[in-house]
């Protein structure tokens, strides 16, 4: 094994870890001193309180979310995402606790955006820097590890494709090792041909020689005995060893390990909207529905106006819907309809609905029905992205009909979401409109992110209002 195989950054992995968090101290620091110098401030009392308390925050934060870990098998908008999101936290804790408490010379608001601003620049951009520069240097064979799987079935031919297709990982591929598998595995549609190195004996052999860094076992979950001795056996050496379950057998939904006072399980269905997750989702939900309720105000009047004065009955429709986890919700809206249907059959609206008031038909067409729910998100039940809440009857109807149904109640339904920006709205006249939509509502789940729900209301606001399936 040459210098190149071992890794550069390997011995002084800790120190390294150190001197990244000293430098994303720094960069907290020297970012309050650079706006105030370029405001032509002097450094005062206050100015000095806020980045102190930003500095504790972070460091605690960063700890807790383990910020400071191996990223080497995660992409780079994993890592800019957990930095950002604990800046934006700790950002967020200074901020309000300076105006609770009501520091009597509290730093101009103004003053304090550009801070989090040129940090949070600062704190991804320094990164994007050093993950480019030691992604190059893995393509030319420096800090790499060299890793064997033991396993040549379908998980394991999962996890070479996945470092076969990154080698910015820095991840030397020696090959299976299968007790039952002889021939050559054909990978990335027949690309790459991975050999089979050898048994699990000569798994042992290589890693008690030191020629190994790493060993996936990828065996299946009946091969319990053969996984017992491996790990038995890779004991006697010092290699690094990682169990892969086999668990993509299962339409996994954010899966995630978990410590039940000390016994590890891993997750098969959950939701992204745990920990910083949820307390961005929620900020989130506050700000955009306190700014737009604010600016709509006077059209929502004039709307109640229009509803009640253009035919008997109520303003407002609050149907029963499920809310996150299948809980039971009232969602608001405009009533558009003569009749007030909620119970356990609900017709679903199609053209020219002669329950569909003349008023009504034009605030659904144009989504001007739906503007109550901003209420039902400052109330929690809601968001403002996520996937539409359909009416109790067709959970019931659908959810035996369509795989993975219920999952999109992992998270809070939504205002506007994913599928209705494709074009999945409105009528759901034939089961594959209906599939069609919870697979968009299950993607928003998986690849869930702040920027994307930004993005998701970016497009409602230019195409997700009005669509011919409206009506």
């Amino acid at each position: 094994m040459n210098i190149t195989d071992r890794g550069i950054l390997r011995a002084h992995q800790a120190s390294v870890s150190v001197l990244q968090k000293l430098l994303d101290l720094c960069v907290i620091s020297a970012g309050m001193a650079v706006v105030i110098r370029a405001n032509g401030l002097p450094i005062a009392n206050e100015q000095v309180i806020s980045a102190l308390l930003a500095l504790v925050v972070f460091y605690q934060l960063s700890d807790f979310g383990q910020l400071y870990g191996s990223w080497r098998g995660e992409r780079i908008r994993e890592e800019l995402r957990k930095a950002g999101g604990i800046w934006a936290m700790s950002f967020v804790a200074v901020f309000l606790l300076g105006h609770l408490l009501k520091f009597e010379s509290q730093p101009r608001d103004a003053l304090l955006l550009q801070w989090f601003a040129l940090v949070l620049v600062s704190l991804c951009g320094y990164r994007v820097l050093l993950r480019t520069s030691l992604n190059a240097l893995r393509r030319h064979g420096f800090n790499t590890r060299s890793v064997a799987i033991a396993g040549a079935g379908p998980v394991g031919q999962r996890l070479a494709s996945h470092i076969a297709g990154a080698p910015w990982m820095g991840l030397d591929l020696l090959g299976f090792f299968d007790d039952r598998h002889h021939e050559p595995v054909s990978l990335a549609q027949g690309k790459v041909r991975l050999p089979i190195s050898g048994n699990l004996e000569r798994l042992v052999e290589q890693a008690r020689a030191g020629e190994i860094d790493r060993v996936y076992i990828a065996l299946p979950m009946r091969s319990e005995e053969r996984i017992r001795w491996l790990v038995t056996q890779l004991s006697d050496t010092t290699v690094s060893v990682y169990i892969v379950p086999d668990v993509f057998v299962f339409e996994l939904l954010h899966a995630r390990s978990q410590n039940i006072n000390g016994v590890p399980t891993i997750s098969i269905f959950d939701s992204p909207m745990t920990g910083a997750n949820s307390l961005i989702k929620r900020l989130e939900d506050i700000v955009l529905a306190a700014t737009i309720l604010c600016l709509i105000a006077l059209p929502m009047a004039l709307i109640a106006a229009a509803v009640k004065l253009s035919s008997p009955g109520p303003v407002f429709f609050r149907q029963k819907r499920y809310g996150i986890d299948g809980r039971p919700i009232e969602v608001w809206k405009f009533r558009s309809m003569r009749v007030m249907e909620n119970g356990a059959a609900v017709i679903q609206a199609t053209r020219n609905d002669n329950r569909i008031t003349p008023v009504g038909a034009f605030l659904r067409r144009t989504s001007l029905d739906e503007l109550p729910q901003f209420i039902n998100v400052l109330l929690g039940d809601m968001s403002i992205v996520g996937p539409r809440p359909h009416a109790v009857a067709h959970n019931e109807q659908y959810r035996a009909q369509i795989s993975s149904y219920m999952l999109r109640h992992k998270v809070k339904p939504g205002i506007t979401g994913w599928a209705q920006v494709n074009g999945w709205r409105g009528e759901t006249d034939t089961l594959d409109k209906m599939q069609r939509r919870v697979e968009h509502d299950l993607a928003y789940i998986h690849n869930w992110s702040l920027w994307w729900d930004l993005k998701i209301v970016f497009l409602t606001v230019f195409k997700g209002f009005v669509h011919k399936n409206a009506y």
